[in-house]
């Protein structure tokens, strides 16, 4: 019987792991002993904080609301490089638009999906102007901000976790560490000038803010408040003071990294997303980009290495599988490309999830006729003979795969995968 984990440790896994539910089941079975540890209090408020977490501090898009009453006067005129609304070149060296897509507004699509990007999603006036019925009325507000709960509120069969009528909190504030996870769960940052679109008087108080308390949130909302503002380059200039501050700090790493890939300077935010994964190895945002930067780069190898970390890491999605089997297709991994895409379909949520997933096996298709055009004209090489071999045998076409794998076998007699897919079909040739 092999050794468990102590269960404190376990629980601290899950915490890293992305797996908060367990985690905070563990800590409640700690918590329920005789003594209960005050790292497993904590370890369970920021597990519960994590599930119902709302990142107020993210950039949003400008929605049709915002863009039709605002007021702000911003520059129409601006110099290459210092705004977000005119479509930038490629600074950086990155891939032209002609390798990776881009968005409308110029920029490249990024390999995360942020909150920014998801202008369909339910509560929007886009999303109404796209339905035939309404029954509530619209506003431009995001359906993020609208928290039907917070972590303080998550109850338990024995009532719920914090109780704040019965708290302490002169006892809490002489504790620096458990203050700052109590926090999180109950209190939040008030930004209703932001909100409401007064961005200089928010900026204003913002600016106040910093003066009285250093504090890396703060930082975060006057960058949001400049980028609002279209000004990418103040916003840098904050991020990089806060990090004289705050050195090696993650979030503020990840906004200058997201700046640059808005800016279209691709290099340089690959530079700044290696950064973070220095200080957090589990930050889904960064893999993500970086390995689709690789992929657009045409390196499918290196990044299905990030897409396999996503998945050990525990996500578990469609399009992480979709993008584990474009990089296996590009990268001739045949073998692990349709079972892929078949976990991507399984997991497709919608009908636009379910479009993409069949529109890269479209290319598998594709590329099988390509490569029995490829074996006519070279029929000396292997290469071709072998690939269209193993697409035929997962497609199901084991006769053609049978005849493909012998031309293989007659071009490169000492090939080991060939060899062995003859020795599988005529197994499966013997259970016909």
């Amino acid at each position: 019987m092999g050794l468990e984990p102590e269960p404190l440790f376990q629980a601290w896994s899950y915490f890293r792991r992305r797996k908060f539910r367990q985690c905070s089941d563990l800590c409640s079975q700690l918590l329920e002993g005789p003594h209960g540890e005050q790292a497993a209090w904590s370890l369970k408020t920021r597990a519960l904080t994590e599930m119902v977490y709302v990142d107020e501090i993210d950039m949003d898009q400008e929605e049709i609301a915002e863009m039709v009453l605002d007021e702000n006067a911003i520059a129409q005129v601006a110099r290459p490089g210092t705004s977000l609304k005119l479509p930038g070149t490629s600074q950086g060296g990155g891939p032209s638009p002609a390798v990776r897509p881009v968005t409308q507004s110029g920029r490249p699509i990024t390999g995360f999906v942020r909150p920014s990007t998801q202008s369909g999603r339910p509560g929007t006036m886009e999303q109404a102007i796209n339905t035939p019925l309404t029954a509530r009325p619209i506003t431009s507000a995001s359906g993020r901000y609208i928290r039907l709960g917070t972590a303080s509120m998550i109850t338990n069969p024995d009532g719920p976790f914090i109780n704040l009528s019965r708290l302490n909190l002169a006892k809490y504030a002489q504790k620096p560490k458990l203050a700052k996870n109590f926090s999180s769960v109950v209190l939040s940052i008030a930004s209703a000038l932001n909100w409401l679109g007064l961005y200089r008087e928010a900026e204003k108080q913002f600016k106040s803010a910093l003066k009285q308390q250093d504090m890396v949130d703060t930082i975060l909302y006057l960058a949001k408040v400049h980028l609002r503002l279209d000004q990418p380059v103040t916003a840098l200039n904050l991020f990089k003071q806060g990090l004289d501050r705050f050195p090696g700090e993650v979030t503020l790493i990840c906004g200058i990294a997201r700046i640059h890939e808005e800016m279209n300077n691709i290099s340089s935010a690959a530079e700044y997303y290696k950064d973070v994964l220095k200080q957090d190895n589990t930050h889904v945002e960064a893999i993500a980009c970086i390995g689709s930067n690789h992929f657009y780069s045409d390196q499918p190898e290196i990044a299905l290495r990030f897409y396999r970390r996503l998945l050990q890491m525990g996500v578990y999605n469609c399009q992480l599988f979709n993008n584990l089997g474009l990089c296996c297709f590009y990268a001739q991994q045949y073998d692990m490309t349709l079972s892929s895409f078949e976990r991507a379909l399984f997991l497709a949520e919608n009908e636009e999830e379910t479009a993409d997933v069949w529109y890269n096996l479209g290319h598998v298709a594709v590329a099988r006729a390509l490569l029995q055009t490829a074996s006519s004209l070279a029929p000396h090489m292997y290469e071709p003979h072998f690939n269209f071999a193993v697409l035929s045998e997962k497609v199901g076409d084991l006769q053609r795969s049978y005849t493909a794998a012998q031309k293989s076998e007659e071009a490169f007699p000492g090939h080991v995968d060939t060899q062995q897919l003859i020795k599988q079909l005529k197994q499966h040739f013997a259970m016909l």
